[in-house]
């Protein structure tokens, strides 16, 4: 995989949003995950979906929703300090 793109299951897993990588399938494939790429916002359902630098996430994970803009990929599910580096929060709009 090029070092532009990552699958989505595994950027959740390494920014820390889920314990295990099979988790993080489970949680994409249940269609809880919408992605903004290019302004279009989607609910994704593959948990192999590629995402990118500046993508968008929105997802309810323990009774909050959250929204972040990826800003790295990152290369390995590393201590917390590592992971927030992987993503900016979104304001909630409200």
């Amino acid at each position: 995989m090029s070092d532009e793109a990552c699958r989505l299951d595994v950027w959740l897993h390494r920014a820390r949003f889920l314990k295990t990588r099979s988790l993080a399938a489970a949680f994409v494939e249940a269609g809880r995950v919408r992605i903004t790429h290019g302004g279009v916002q989607m609910r994704v359902d593959r948990p192999g979906r590629s995402v990118r630098i500046g993508d968008e996430l929105l997802f309810a994970i323990g009774g909050r929703v959250t929204a972040v803009r990826i800003a790295a990929l990152g290369v390995r599910r590393g201590p917390p300090e590592e992971a927030r580096a992987l993503y900016s929060a979104l304001s909630s709009e409200g």
